[in-house]
This record gives C-alpha cells, structure tokens and sequence, in this order.
C-alpha cells in the first residue's frame, strides 16, 4: 500500500496546510490557510487516488452535501468543496474551544447542561428541517467554543431524509446519495449513543438523532453514559434492551443538591426533561 501523503506545508488550491488536527475514518483534518480570504479553516481531506474506495469518496462527498445544506450558528459552517492533485477535500469553519466529551469529563453543572442541550437542540431542528439526519451525534462530535458557543461537527455519515414538510429543494440535493444508501441490517453509528433502530440495523429518520441527543443529555447531567458494556456488542444490547438508571438516582451518588429526572427510553427515540426537587 502506498504511504499516506505527507501535506503539511503543502497548498491545496488555494488552501496552504498549516498543521494536522486529527484523523478519522473518513480522512485527516488539517489547520489550513485559505490564500485568497486570509482566514483560517478546518480543511477535512480524503487521501488521493487508490487510497480510498469509491464508496469512501462517495460517503464524503455525501458529508459535504449534507452539512452544506445547513446554515445555522449550532452548525460549523462549510466553505468549499473541491478537488486538487487527486484530494478530495471539504473546507469547514475552524472552530477553536473544546470537545464536549472533554467538558463533560470535569462535570457540568445543571444550567451549563440544558444551555448546551438547547444549542445542539436548535442545529438538530434545522438539519431536520433541511432533511439531514446525523445518525453519529456523540460527545466528540460537538464543540463549545472559547466565546461559549455550541458547534455540531462531522456530518461523516449523515443521511438525507424527508421529514413532513421539508423543502422540495431538498430533492436535488438528496438525489446523488440514493446509490449510497445504507444497506438493510448494517450498523452504523458509535454504540454508546445510537437508538436503537440504528442498533437493530433498521432504517434511522430524525427521531434517531433526538434518541442520542437524549443520551448525550443524560450524560452532561450524570458524567455517565446511559448504556455501557464490555464491548460494542453489549452496549447494543443494552441501548435495545436496557433501561438507563434515572438521572435523579446518578445525580445524587454524585452529591447533587437537585435533580433533573430525565426519562429516555430504549423503546424509541424520545427524551424527556423535568426538574424537580
């Protein structure tokens, strides 16, 4: 196999690569400068040539598509689509602060919580209303800025959908993808916050997105996951069979004054919020 292409220092279009981010499944995400704007960005690329599948490249492209369709300030913006010298790439907002699995990680406080929830909430509402299910909401797929702000990122496996009501320019935008879609009984997601539909392997609409968003709740109130296991199997297990402890009971093993009871249920996509003494 060949190595991967070392780019740091190197210009794609007009994008000169400053530093890598990150990596992950589908591609490496690197600090670049856009030369003609003068503003820095996430510059998401998929390696060149044999590197990658087609249906890799397709899944990217179909990353690109779904969150270009979305303009929302709980969503990281992108800027371009393009190609150079065998690179796909998407350039992305550049969004400076911390993961929310790392703010999680210290312990977050009541009214941090529903601050945050009500951000992820308001990006979740306008990707549905443009069609676009996540399907991978998760801790590290959410960022709060150094100024506070919520950003949704990496709509890697993002599905287009039509809820009632979408807008009918969705259909152009949905058509490429229709050769892509997901294959009956493949599991796509990370364990600990898929619904579980998507555990089943079964078709996920935007309920699923508001199941993990529930879970993601449920863990910024508790600093737990609502389903855990020993392996990825387990877990899937437990999101279709397992009721979550109340959030009450893992507030107050932590020592909290009050509790938010949270109901989120195994049986379908739905969470609940209520605060009571």
């Amino acid at each position: 196999m060949t190595p991967p292409v070392e780019l740091v220092g190197k210009t794609l279009a007009q994008f000169r690569v400053r530093s890598k981010l990150g990596e992950g499944g589908m591609g490496v995400v690197y600090k670049a400068t856009d030369l003609t704007l003068h503003r820095d960005v996430a510059l998401k690329v998929l390696p060149a040539g044999g590197e990658t599948s087609p249906a890799q490249r397709q899944r990217f492209l179909r990353e690109a598509r779904a969150a270009a369709a979305i303009t929302h300030a709980s969503i990281a913006t992108v800027y371009e689509i393009g190609e150079a010298e065998g690179h796909a790439f998407i350039a992305m907002e550049l969004v400076k602060g911390v993961t929310l699995r790392n703010r999680i990680a210290p312990g977050m406080g009541i009214a941090e919580s529903l601050r945050v929830a009500r951000e992820i909430a308001r990006g979740l509402a306008k990707a549905h209303e443009r069609g676009v299910v996540h399907r991978d909401l998760k801790p590290d797929n959410v960022m709060i800025t150094d100024e506070g702000d919520v950003k949704i990122l990496d709509f890697g496996i993002a599905k287009m959908w039509e809820p009632s009501g979408a807008a009918g320019a969705l259909a152009d935008t949905a058509a490429p993808d229709t050769a892509a879609a997901t294959a009956k009984g493949q599991v796509m997601g990370t364990p600990a916050y898929m619904s579980p539909e998507q555990a089943r392997g079964e078709a996920a609409d935007g309920r699923s997105d508001v199941f993990s968003f529930g879970a993601m709740l449920y863990e910024m109130l508790t600093g737990e996951q609502p389903f855990r296991g020993d392996s990825g199997i387990a877990v899937l297990y437990a999101v279709i069979h397992v009721e979550p402890a109340p959030v009450g009971r893992q507030r107050r093993r932590a020592g909290a004054a009050r509790e938010p009871r949270l109901a989120v249920s195994s049986e379908g996509a739905r969470a609940a919020l209520r605060v009571g003494p």
